[in-house]
């Protein structure tokens, strides 16, 4: 079954991690980590459920954003800017896709996916910048 949803979802899932995380090499233990949940659960990725890769991607967007300590990621969240966190929450927190998020919000779904954009940029450049004081200190 891993094999299949590599073949059939894989390349997508790469790419969408890869986008999260600005690290390869990252973004493939956080494909491995998606799979192997993925795995677990053969049952809601069953056909009758459909939408397996819809899933897939939920499933990805919990391992991405789920670091290991959290309190950098709500030091980092605590920069964005309102508008930011409130797309954030819509998109990784309420489960929303774009279009869902941009009704929610009474925006353009062009505007959802910018700030979308720019709050993971800058989550990423905060969390590197905590981790770079962390091993300098």
């Amino acid at each position: 079954m891993v094999r299949r949803l590599y073949a059939e979802h894989g390349a997508a899932l790469l790419a969408y991690a890869t986008r999260l995380s600005g690290d390869r090499a990252a973004a493939e233990g956080i494909v491995r980590e998606t799979l192997r949940r993925a795995w677990t659960e053969p049952a809601a990725l069953s056909e009758e459920r459909g939408a397996v890769r819809a899933h897939l991607f939920g499933l990805l967007r919990s391992v991405a954003g789920a670091p290991a300590d959290p309190l950098p990621m709500l030091g980092a969240i605590g920069t964005l800017a309102p508008e930011e966190r409130e797309v954030l929450n819509q998109l990784y927190f309420h489960g929303r896709d774009v279009k869902e998020a941009a009704a929610s919000l009474g925006l353009p779904a062009e505007t959802v996916k910018s700030r979308s954009y720019q709050a993971l940029r800058r989550l990423r450049e905060a969390l590197a910048a905590d981790v770079t004081m962390e091993a300098a200190g």
